[in-house]
């Protein structure tokens, strides 16, 4: 029997590739057929990479053409994979938009004890200073400490109308709206929550309050990295992180884990920074000497190894752990040598934001393994 391209290629017009939709044919999936006498070549273009896809193409090729045409006809069937490209891989942000707030940051710490919650704290004032509208959320579900440090632990958030819908007005002191789990527990109160209790209330403090317009909100996370962590970063549209670290080498070794947190797959938030806490110590009465009691710059070091910028560093001051203990942060000081660190500090996490704002696309809403865009930052 003599064979001809026209008969094969009708017989293929039967055959939908898995994924098109179209007959190969008409799909354009079929690139080439040639014909030697009983000898039959198949070229064929398919989108679906997988080797089942593949399989199952080239066995019903086999079978139509022995069916419909020939059936000792020797067949060859060249099969090649146009999988579309990957989209590039881009810094995804996770979360629900909250109107009327522009930028949140996330401050995180891979260990406790490095002063995250005080940095925090100085941060959100030295931005409320600058003139910007800042609000603050205390995430440490386990340790709030943000009403002692703002002095606002004995105030409790009322309850407004908003739209007809009853809100959580935030408490505001020294310019920041906060809110924290520590104005609903007593001061002797453990709170004992496993982590859907937690994400509850978290949530809760989030969507549940009339924060208003914001330029920042700050969260202070809890420290290290788990289940709070993953349920803010997929409730909010975090527009980035900055981790706290002393100089020492175990704090270091678990801010590297902090980092790493923040750039896994499945939260995909752009780091800000590095922040360096407790960078030395200078006493009053030698004011020219530094003393690197943690250690010489290993936060610094860490930020260059990891390729993250590094934000700035913060002397060990007894007056900065003072400050916060009587609600006062340190940073409210005015002419002071710490207030000149948390100035500076504030506008190198300022610039990465709005270097990060510029930089990246907008992002979708989230999904649980992979917000809206954040506006440019405008300081007023």
């Amino acid at each position: 029997m003599k064979l001809n391209k026209k008969d094969i290629l009708k017989s293929l017009e039967s055959i939908t590739v898995p994924g098109e939709g179209q007959n190969m044919v008409e799909s354009g999936a079929v690139t080439n057929v040639m014909v030697f006498g009983d000898e039959v070549v198949v070229d064929l273009t398919i989108k679906n990479p997988s080797l089942q896809a593949r399989k199952k193409t080239e066995v019903e090729i086999l079978k139509i053409i022995h069916r419909e045409v020939y059936e000792k006809a020797k067949i060859t069937v060249n099969v090649k994979v146009d999988a579309p490209a990957a989209k590039p891989k881009t810094n995804e942000i996770k979360g629900k938009p909250i109107p009327g707030i522009k930028n949140i940051i996330a401050v995180a710490s891979g260990k406790g004890g490095v002063g995250k919650s005080t940095v925090t704290a100085n941060l959100a004032v030295t931005l409320a200073k600058m003139g910007f509208k800042v609000g603050l959320l205390d995430a440490d579900i386990y340790g709030p400490s943000m009403p002692i440090m703002f002095d606002v632990a004995q105030e409790r958030p009322l309850s407004i109308k908003v739209d007809g819908k009853s809100k959580m007005k935030p408490i505001e002191s020294y310019g920041v709206q906060l809110l924290s789990i520590g104005f609903f527990t007593q001061p002797n109160q453990a709170v004992i929550w496993r982590g859907p209790m937690a994400s509850k209330a978290l949530n809760q403090m989030i969507f549940d309050a009339h924060w208003g317009e914001l330029d920042f909100m700050l969260l202070d996370l809890p420290p290290g990295t788990g289940d709070i962590h993953l349920s803010i970063m997929q409730a909010m549209p975090i527009t980035g992180a900055v981790v706290v670290s002393t100089p020492q080498e175990v704090a270091l070794a678990d801010a590297r884990k902090g980092v790493a947190m923040f750039q896994q797959d499945s939260i995909n938030v752009p780091v800000l920074g590095i922040i360096e806490n407790m960078a030395y110590f200078t006493p009053d009465e030698l004011p020219n000497n530094k003393y690197y009691i943690f250690g010489k710059e290993g936060a610094k070091h860490l930020a260059e190894d990891l390729e993250v910028p590094f934000l700035g560093e913060i002397p060990l001051v007894q007056s900065i752990r003072e400050a916060g203990d009587v609600g006062r942060p340190a940073a409210m000081q005015t002419a002071t040598p710490i207030e000149a660190a948390f100035e500076e500090l504030t506008k190198n996490v300022v610039s990465e934001v709005v270097k990060r704002n510029k930089d990246l696309p907008p992002t979708e809403a989230i999904k649980i393994t992979t917000m809206a865009g954040c506006s440019a930052v405008k300081k007023k």
